[in-house]
């Protein structure tokens, strides 16, 4: 019981200062944390796959598959969260100006 008791604590520990280090972290360091984020739900994504394969019994097989699905739907929406990010870290793209073809914003000088 002690063993448990101790895991229990442990858990609970880590779940409190889990919160409280994310929570203090600047908004200009969530891409890359997120970056990281998606490399360790790849090596989730890994060890569930290890996992399925030496599964034995049904039960076993079944909640690896589901961690194998968890950790795809995971790791892809972090990428896709992270590429929009970036995104907005882009500039404006500029206007090519076409030779011959210079729109001046005037709607009436079409020749009529």
């Amino acid at each position: 019981m002690s063993n448990e008791l101790a895991l229990l604590s442990i858990f609970l520990l880590s779940i409190f200062v889990g919160f409280e280090v994310v929570s203090k972290v600047s908004t200009t360091l969530h891409t890359p944390l997120m970056s990281g984020a998606n490399a360790i739900h790849g090596v989730i994504l890994v060890g569930a796959i290890i996992v399925a394969d030496h599964a034995e019994t049904t039960l076993e097989l079944s909640l690896a598959t589901a961690a194998i699905v968890l950790a795809t739907i995971n790791m892809v929406g972090g990428f896709v969260v992270t590429d929009r990010m970036l995104q907005m870290f882009k500039g404006k793209p500029k206007a090519k100006k076409q030779d011959g073809n210079i729109d001046t914003g005037n709607k009436d000088s079409g020749g009529k």
